[in-house]
């Protein structure tokens, strides 16, 4: 995907060697660094934090990172796992950090990728300042995520199955159609209005080669870690929290197990799980007010 019609943001995009490829990142602005971080699903990309690139690009250098097997960096026929995620996110994040001074690095993840965002920050103190996580995964009511350190909720036959002869390009054609795309974005919006230009770009970007490699492994669970609870009691910076109470992603009844210490705070809007895109102004005087707050 380099050509620059299937850029998901209107915006200079560099690039970083990776172990399988090339790490994507779009960069404008100048200012106080801020990294974003898109959620991992079937056509996951940057197009998902485009209201918030747009946004803090007037008054900050924002960085937004393709992960692996997304968007413009490479697809690339390879292991992806929370290792793998988490390590692109350190590496892009050193990146930005050196750019301005070897500050450390105010960011925002989405969804699942909160779980890379907050092992990224634990096991590398000094390179992030804050997080915000929206809509994170991994605290939904009954779960007791305290495994053994990097385990997964991997499922070994089910992936041997959807790498057989034609199994996982059919699944992934059939998930990746434009009314499937649709439906899963009404799902996550919880409402039939949607954004119209994320769900073109999606469309598209699931139609460029290898696109499935990735959201195989998700469908495996191998991204989906059984310790994250240890590791969000283990983040010390400070960290909000947002989410919405529309669509598939409202259960957040575990949050109790943060939401006690000082350095955490959590704020509910009633949208689905990408506030930004439905009440950007709500959204972005709770973000404003965190990062203001922030310790330099």
């Amino acid at each position: 995907m380099n050509n620059p019609h299937l850029h998901a943001l209107d915006a200079a995009v560099s690039t970083l060697a990776d172990a399988a490829g090339q790490l994507a990142i779009y960069n404008a602005g100048t200012g106080t660094p801020l990294l974003l971080i898109h959620s991992v699903n079937a056509v996951a990309s940057a197009a998902e934090v485009r209201p918030l690139f747009e946004y803090y690009r007037a008054s900050r250098s924002v960085y937004a990172l393709d992960l692996p097997g997304y968007g413009l960096s490479t697809r690339a026929d390879r292991p992806y796992t929370v290792r793998v995620m988490t390590d692109a996110i350190v590496k892009v994040a050193r990146w930005v950090q050196t750019r301005h001074g070897g500050a450390p690095v105010d960011a925002v993840a989405v969804s699942l990728s909160s779980e890379f965002l907050a092992r990224a920050s634990v096991e590398n103190p000094g390179l992030f300042k804050s997080l915000t996580l929206v809509s994170p995964t991994g605290f939904r009511s009954g779960q007791n995520l305290q495994e053994a350190p990097e385990q997964n909720r991997y499922m070994a036959g089910f992936d041997k199955f959807l790498r057989g002869p034609g199994w996982g390009g059919f699944l992934f054609r059939q998930l990746t159609r434009p009314g499937v795309i649709r439906y899963f974005l009404e799902r996550t919006w919880g409402a039939k209005t949607i954004d119209e230009t994320l769900w073109a770009y999606n469309c598209i970007s699931a139609r460029q080669p290898n696109a499935e490699l990735a959201p195989l492994a998700f469908l495996s669970g191998i991204l989906f870690s059984t310790d994250i609870h240890n590791i969000y009691r283990q983040v010390t910076l400070p960290t909000l929290v947002i989410h919405g109470t529309r669509g598939d992603f409202t259960n957040y009844k575990m949050l109790s197990i943060v939401s006690s210490q000082p350095n955490w705070q959590v704020q509910v809007l009633q949208t689905g799980a990408m506030p930004y895109f439905e009440v950007p102004q709500a959204y972005f005087a709770l973000q404003d007010k965190f990062l203001g707050d922030v310790p330099a």
